[in-house]
Parts: structure tokens; C-alpha cells; sequence
């Protein structure tokens, strides 16, 4: 029991939440699940009814592409996925204001490529626009602009998945805790598909080389990218920029206000800041 550490995610103010396109679609057809994201949103405009600060990172505008073309098989070619991209991230966005402004709340479009964080100037301007848009009290909906750097696959210019987007992110505005909503429970020993012996691991304190070799780079579904080894580099971008993490499965979105409770919900990673962090670094040499 980790209960010490739990409690203190109560106090966390400014969140970064990431839900990957398996939790946003219907596992057998991949097309959204229209239900589920308006409890996300319920949940998180809750969140901000209670005076946090939330930007939610999302996945899924591949995956909503495929549902407004009637395909529903994933694109295989760079230019397929980038014209699936364009299409599914204005029907994602159309969703997401549509149901924020049902509970009164107005969300903010943010698509960033890596060349947006590896250029000075830009970043800095990236920094201020959130910091803007969460003073004027918008939610901030982040995904990577995958009409240009087509994160889905993995190439040198992009981040390569939603899951280190999300750490870079909280590492850029200085958040205090990130949630990864996957289709998984938390961090196991080993694949607990392929395992049944793999034993769950509820907190890490420390990331050792030993834990990134635990990683496995494989998606458990048709629509996502990132396996644990991204959750993993993720990981360790949040907690040297002094960012709490917490890996959960996003199966029941509820489960966002079951940790911010305090319970002991998905594998939390404690922050321990690194005084020689430098974002830069890991964005250059450590993807």
C-alpha cells in the first residue's frame, strides 16, 4: 500500500490528462465512442468545478477519420494517414466543443509537431498560449498535428506518441501530475496478455535502467501507437520535470476522479526532479 502518496494527488492543481484511441473508440468497429468521451468530459468539467487546471491530451483523430470516410481498416500509407488525420481532427474537435459547451465549459485547440518544441522561440510561444488559455479558464485539447509530422509513425520530426506528447506537455506548462489513460491496468513485471504470472506494480519511486528494459514497444490494439515503453519514456520526462504520473486503465473514465481521490488506482510514478532536466535533451537524444 503506496496510501501516503495517494492522498497527496488530492492537492494537485494544474493536470494533464492523455487518453489514447482505444479508450475513445469501439474496440470491434474503431469508430468513437461518442458515450464514453461525454463522461470524460463530465469528469473533467467537474475537475474544473473543483478549481484545477486540466489539459487534456487526445488521441483519435486517425480513428475518426476512418468513421467519417466508412473505412474501417487502419491507413497504411504516410499521405492516407495524413488526409485521415485532416478529416477526424475537425469531427474530434466538433465533438469535444460541442459536449464541453454542455456543461458550459469551452475547449481550445492546441496541435503541436515536434519542431514546435525543438525551436526557442516557439516553445516559448507554446508556453505562453497555455498559460494564457488556462488563465482565461479553457481546456486545452492537445494532439500532435499529424496532417504535417504523422505521429502514428515513427519518424524523426515527430514525437512518435500521444503518451511522451503528454509528458513533454506537462513538462512545458509545469504541471503536477499526468495521467495516462491506456487499455491497461498500470505497469506490470511483464505482459500481463501474454503472462498470467506478471505481478501489477502499484508505485515507482525511482526509474531504473532496469524498469526501461521492462518496456515493450507493441500497442495491445488495432487503433494506437504507444506500448509501454513510450508510457515508460514518458514516465521519466514527467517525474525529472517534477511531474507526479499515474498509468491507468481508461476502460471506465471515472477512474480520473477515483485518483484524484487518493485511491490506489493504476501504477503511480513519483516526481523527483532532476536539477539538470532539460527538456531539450530528452526531446533531441532520448526518442
Amino acid at each position: 500500500m503506496n496510501i501516503e502518496e495517494r492522498v497527496k494527488l488530492k492537492d494537485k492543481k494544474r493536470i494533464v490528462i492523455k487518453i489514447g484511441s482505444s479508450s475513445l473508440t469501439h474496440t470491434h468497429t474503431g469508430d468513437l465512442n461518442l458515450m464514453k468521451i461525454e463522461k470524460l468530459i463530465r469528469v473533467i468539467s467537474d475537475l474544473k468545478g473543483q478549481g484545477k487546471e486540466v489539459v487534456l491530451v487526445s488521441s483519435g483523430a486517425i480513428a475518426a477519420g476512418r468513421q467519417a470516410l466508412g473505412r474501417h481498416t487502419r491507413p497504411v500509407t504516410i499521405s492516407e494517414k495524413q488526409a485521415f488525420a485532416a478529416v477526424g481532427q475537425a469531427r474530434l474537435m466538433m465533438v469535444y466543443q460541442k459536449l464541453f459547451a454542455e456543461y458550459n465549459q469551452i475547449a481550445a485547440q492546441v496541435l503541436l509537431t515536434k519542431n514546435t518544441m525543438v525551436s526557442e522561440n516557439s516553445r516559448f510561444n507554446a508556453q505562453n498560449t497555455f498559460d494564457e488559455l488556462l488563465k482565461l479558464g479553457t481546456i486545452p485539447v492537445v494532439n500532435e498535428n499529424d496532417t504535417v509530422s504523422t505521429s502514428e509513425i515513427p519518424l524523426v520530426d515527430n514525437f512518435g506518441d500521444n503518451d511522451r506528447l503528454s509528458a513533454v506537455v506537462a513538462a512545458l506548462i509545469g504541471a503536477d501530475l499526468l495521467i495516462l489513460l491506456s487499455d491497461i491496468d498500470g505497469l506490470y513485471s511483464d505482459d500481463p496478455r501474454q503472462n498470467s504470472d506478471a505481478s501489477f506494480i502499484s508505485l515507482v519511486r525511482e526509474i531504473t535502467p532496469e524498469l526501461m528494459n521492462m518496456g515493450k514497444s507493441t500497442s495491445g490494439s488495432d487503433v494506437g501507437t504507444g506500448g509501454m515503453s513510450a508510457k515508460l519514456a514518458a514516465a521519466r520526462i514527467a517525474t525529472d520535470s517534477g511531474c507526479d504520473m499515474v498509468i491507468a486503465n481508461g476502460d471506465h473514465v471515472e477512474i480520473i476522479s477515483q485518483i484524484l481521490a487518493g485511491q490506489e488506482k493504476g501504477t503511480l510514478f513519483l516526481a523527483h526532479p532532476n536539477h539538470d532536466f532539460d527538456l531539450m535533451t530528452y526531446i533531441n537524444y532520448e526518442y
